[in-house]
């Protein structure tokens, strides 16, 4: 699909395509000759003439189209083949990439493309191309739908997400002519979904390029500063770099490495999200050069490490052996920071030939070497394994929507790897538990898990898994899944099986549940349940997205609706419904409503904090405090935001961290925690930073306190302690 827009004229009728070989040949601005160039790199004269075929039939097709920069719009599938010769891919979808637009943007049907050039490339047109012109309750579920279609048929045929990424950058490249609203929309979903991807997938060279374009039309101010300031220090730098290169090749010669030593400058968006994660400015990034060794072989890659260790010293922490374990896309090489001169980090990245040729291509390695050594088996195989995994997400998600939302979860590129009793390797997103590890065994073990081993230390299920974790996974035929689970669980699989599990099972309870809330919220703002019509809720429905009114009923049961805003809803809708100052007024928040509300924990709000509430799937009501830097985010869709305050009357403890500066003597933890308990509060957890020999250590705890006032006179009562130095209320 061509995001970059056409002026449209009417294509020539479908009976031309019937004889491809006597429509006309390329024309000169069709940029065909470059593409045939490529093609002749690596395929036989038949397969040219085939692909010369199905250029004349998107050419007939697509004639008197013109894209918004004014070019032929011929020239975007051209470029999305060559794109795909590129990477040496088969016949089939280089002449698929040339047709993929012809089915949604003219007269020719699938079924004439199969007919012309084969089922396979025919089924590859119909995977990238969009659905039919559907009914859909919003632009999102819309764009949720085809990117569900988009990922199914991914997972029977590889090719059709390699020929929509071709499509997209090419998209990207050509962005300028676009509107500036829908720049920024088409950013933000490259910069979401199509670059975490590519990098899933392993295609390194466009997951970068997706990237910097994606960053550079979603924020162009940003992207316009950062690149005049990175070229500013270039000239500044390049001789330190030229002299690290020659002081690296002579130490590697010394070795009798024989390597191949490149230097290269960290992308801007990688150097922007450094920025932003770390509050940096730009002169604080120091490392925006990196380093890249290409060796024979594997020993080569571990001397060469020992090497560079000799020269530079290692930064404790950085070092990571992605050949030992490498990553879910196939990504393999040694990643080593290293202190350079003048107090420079430098990164670098160890790697044999073949190991570079995955990490650039990916699983289209397949194509592009025609392989068959273990390595890039091994890649084919991860690549199979996830995309099986889309398909039991598919069966498990009830809407598109969700899916997608599950599918986002995985793509994300941070990863722990643990091991089974056995001794497998599972990969899973950072902040995976032990939850997540169980459904990435097993669905009926995920179902079935009522405890853990770690490293044989007995572990609650919600612990969060650490590279090199040993977890073995006990269970019961008669446990089933808590919707308490869905409160820490990371990855999309556990997350979609989860609520499966919930809403087939229980779902009549989750409905009786559901209806005794919204009973009580209805009764809360003086309205009696038989004022609400049917017609209300058939408003409401239309309004909210909602399938039925025991869909919604489930989901105030399992938590992923809140009953006093369905309520809302409905007296919103209801033209005899009383109207009340109330509806205007806050959610009362007692503490005690169950998976429904979720207390923040990036700020820990306690009573008497200010607050806001966030809507959001899967934990209901999110409270944040009013000053909580996590909600930045999100001030621009007022339609999350929901008014909340706190009862007065509320019993329930709540959790808050302090830290505290203290003299490092003996006996002085237990002081603290005497005091604490003292003050009438509860510690939940306690840890304290690495001793370096100071006099002075800081400690944290998360004490648990019934309001501000509470927590004031704890911390009072602490200040009094003639060891404590400092002490501060932790919000991260």
């Amino acid at each position: 699909m061509d995001l970059s827009g056409s002026v449209r004229q009417t294509p020539r009728t479908p009976p031309q395509l019937r004889t491809p070989e006597k429509l006309p040949g390329p024309r000169p601005d069709s940029n065909f000759a470059d593409l045939h160039t490529s093609l002749t790199a690596y395929l036989k004269p038949e397969d040219l003439q085939h692909i010369e075929s199905a250029f004349r039939v998107a050419q007939a097709a697509h004639e008197g189209q013109f894209r918004k920069s004014g070019e032929p719009y011929i020239t975007h599938p051209v470029a999305v083949a060559k794109t795909l010769a590129q990477l040496h891919l088969d016949p089939q979808a280089i002449m698929a990439a040339l047709l993929h637009d012809t089915v949604e943007d003219t007269t020719t049907t699938a079924q004439e493309i199969t007919r012309i050039f084969g089922k396979s490339v025919g089924d590859l047109v119909d995977g990238v191309s969009k659905l039919d012109r559907i009914e859909f309750e919003s632009q999102a579920h819309a764009q949720a739908e085809n990117f569900r279609k988009m990922l199914l048929a991914m997972a029977r045929d590889v090719r059709v997400i390699l020929i929509k990424l071709a499509d997209r950058l090419h998209n990207m490249r050509t962005l300028s002519s676009m509107a500036r609203e829908k720049q920024k929309r088409i950013a933000r979903e490259t910069l979401e979904i199509y670059a975490p991807i590519a990098n899933r997938l392993g295609l390194n060279e466009i997951y970068h390029e997706l990237q910097e374009l994606g960053f550079r039309y979603m924020y162009p101010t940003r992207y316009r500063v950062l690149a005049k300031a990175v070229k500013a220090a270039r000239g500044n730098r390049r001789e330190v770099v030229d002299r690290i290169l020659k002081t690296i090749s002579q130490r590697l010669e010394q070795f009798k490495v024989r390597a191949t030593v490149t230097g290269r400058e960290k992308h801007l968006y990688s150097i922007y999200r450094k920025m932003l994660e770390k509050h940096l400015s730009f002169t604080e990034v120091l490392d925006i050069y990196g380093f890249r060794i290409i060796v024979d072989d594997v020993a080569s890659c571990y001397i060469a490490l020992g090497a560079l260790h000799t020269l530079y010293k290692p930064i404790p922490g950085k070092f990571k052996d992605y050949i030992a374990i490498p990553k879910a896309n196939g990504y393999q090489t040694l990643q080593s920071t290293l202190m350079g001169p003048f107090g420079t980090p430098l990164e670098m990245q160890i790697r044999t030939h073949d190991m570079h040729k995955v990490a650039e291509a990916g699983v289209a390695s397949h194509w592009l070497y025609k392989a068959s050594d273990a390595s890039l088996n091994d890649v084919q195989q991860k690549t199979h394994q996830w995309l099986q995994s889309l398909l039991e997400i598919q069966t498990a998600s009830t809407d598109s929507t969700e899916f997608l939302e599950h599918i986002k979860v995985d793509l994300f590129p941070d990863a722990v790897y643990v091991f089974t009793p056995r001794g497998d390797i599972k990969s899973l997103p950072k902040g995976a538990t032990v939850i997540d590890f169980a459904y990435a065994v097993h669905t009926d073990i995920g179902n079935r898990c009522t405890a853990a081993r770690i490293n044989t230390e007995p572990a609650p299920l919600r612990t969060e898994l650490r590279n090199g974790d040993r977890v073995e996974i006990i269970t019961a035929p008669e446990a089933t899944p808590q919707p308490s689970w869905l409160a820490f669980v990371a990855t999309g699989k556990a997350r979609s099986h989860i609520r499966h599990y919930l809403r087939t099972m229980h779902f009549d309870e989750s409905v009786a549940l559901g209806e005794r809330l919204l009973n009580q919220a209805l009764r809360a703002l003086k309205v009696d349940i038989k004022d609400i019509r049917r017609a209300d809720w058939e408003r409401m429905l239309r309004a909210g997205g909602g399938k039925s009114k025991r869909d919604v009923l489930a989901d105030i049961g399992l938590g992923t609706r809140l009953s006093y805003v369905v309520a809302r809803h409905l007296l919103t809708a209801s033209d005899t419904a009383p109207r009340d100052e109330k509806l205007k007024g806050a959610i009362v928040i007692r503490g005690s409503e169950g998976m429904a509300v979720q207390f923040a924990q990036c700020c820990r709000p306690i009573p008497g904090d200010p607050i806001i509430g966030l809507i959001n799937k899967d934990q209901g009501l999110l409270i944040h405090t009013h000053d909580c830097r996590a909600i930045r985010q999100y001030r621009s869709d007022p339609d999350r935001w929901v008014d909340v305050e706190w009862d007065p009357e509320t019993d329930k403890l709540f959790d808050v961290t302090i830290r505290l500066l203290v003299h490092n003597r003996r006996g002085v933890l237990a002081k603290v925690a005497a005091t604490i308990g003292d003050a009438d509060s509860n510690i939940d957890h306690v840890s304290m930073d690495d001793k370096d020999g100071s006099p002075y250590t800081t400690i944290n705890f998360t004490v648990q306190v019934r309001d501000r006032a509470h927590l004031a006179k704890v911390m009072r009562d602490l200040r009094e302690l003639p060891d404590v130095v400092r002490i501060a209320r932790l919000k991260v």
